[in-house]
């Protein structure tokens, strides 16, 4: 198989956008666990001391909390279906990818200098929207309304091509020529009038 085929059923796989997620991070983890025919979901938060092949279908995060003095590290798939959702909640200011040395420190030596950002907008993931291709002709409409006691629907003119002196009410029910009798009512009527003529 080539390469770019393979790049493509690995694309198909991938979710259409996701968390911008870097070294350092303190994020929240949403996971769906199966038990027996039930989903539930589980949180798990920590920092996150590794992320591996960004822009691949198979980047991963590595996230790391202490629990009751025990280290306990996580590694999800970034692009899994099981992975509900990825939350930043704290950016530190850290100068490397891989940031194994943190399994070493407890207390205040690890610790990591947190820095300002827009949480909201890091958050926010939606998909990228693709714009509609441009339409050559774009005609401004106009709607004008009749009043409310007469029962004919309202007309659209352009402005391009419609003056105030062309704009003219609608017709009223009684001035049309055209009665009820004279249009058929079923396409067999109408082939029968027309065998008849």
């Amino acid at each position: 198989m080539s390469f770019s085929i393979l790049k493509q059923i690995g694309d198909a796989q991938k979710k259409k956008a996701v968390v911008d997620v870097r070294s350092g991070d303190t994020v929240r983890v949403t996971q769906k666990i199966k038990e027996g025919s039930k989903f539930r979901l589980q949180t798990f938060e920590g920092v996150v001391i590794r992320v591996d092949r960004k822009e691949s279908h198979t980047a991963r995060i590595v996230v790391r909390k202490v629990t009751s003095g025990v280290g306990v590290e996580k590694s999800y798939l970034i692009h899994s279906p099981l992975v509900e959702k990825i939350e930043i909640t704290k950016r530190s200011k850290v100068r490397r990818n891989n940031l194994s040395y943190l399994r070493n420190r407890s207390g205040k030596s690890a610790r990591l200098a947190s820095k300002d950002f827009d949480r909201n907008a890091v958050n926010n993931v939606t998909a990228p929207v693709e714009e509609p291709e441009e339409v050559t002709e774009s005609a401004d409409v106009e709607v004008v309304e009749t009043p409310a006691d007469s029962e004919t629907p309202a007309t659209s003119t352009t402005n391009s091509e419609a003056t105030p002196e062309e704009v003219k009410a609608p017709e009223t029910p009684a001035e049309t020529p055209e009665t009820p009798a004279e249009t058929p009512e079923t396409p067999a009527e109408a082939t029968e009038e027309a065998q008849a003529a």
